[in-house]
């Protein structure tokens, strides 16, 4: 007797293993769109959530730059503009790894100094209807040489 109800209750396990299988899959299935060409496409619920729109956006507050010339360029006179596209939270700290090169300058060195400076780069927040709210934007960094007459970085 028992031996048929171990059965029993390993069968109605096994069916419900099946059961949650199908309706994860049936769930994964419906969280896809489909294409024409039968392929699939996942949703992605961050990227479809409506972002709220910035008023203003950050202004950067650090008295000086963090962001470092490249000595060897400054030493060539090598100059150039680097837009990065941060990502800055409601506290007006540029959230880790968020940071890409939107333009680059056309020097890999000075692409790379100012992805190097971001992280220490520091900003008030960006707001929308007078409260903090996290928010991207465009932030360029310049790179002229004291002979060009324009402020470094």
């Amino acid at each position: 007797m028992r031996a048929g109800c171990a059965s029993v209750s390993l069968l109605s396990a096994a069916e419900a293993m099946v059961n949650r299988s199908t309706a994860v899959l049936v769930l994964a299935l419906s969280a896809c769109d489909a294409r024409d060409d039968g392929t699939m496409r996942l949703v992605d619920p961050i990227a479809s959530a409506p972002a709220i729109p910035a008023e203003e956006p950050p202004v950067a507050i650090n008295p000086v730059s963090p962001v470092r010339y490249p000595p060897a360029l400054l030493a060539q006179g090598i100059e150039g503009r680097v837009l990065l596209r941060l990502y800055v939270d409601s506290a007006g700290n540029v959230v880790p790894d968020s940071t890409r090169v939107a333009e680059s300058s056309g020097y890999p060195a000075l692409d790379s100094a100012a992805l190097v400076g971001a992280p220490e780069l520091r900003f008030s927040p960006a707001l929308h209807q007078g409260r903090p709210v996290p928010a991207p934007f465009l932030q360029p960094v310049q790179f002229r040489g004291p002979r060009s007459g324009r402020a470094r970085p």
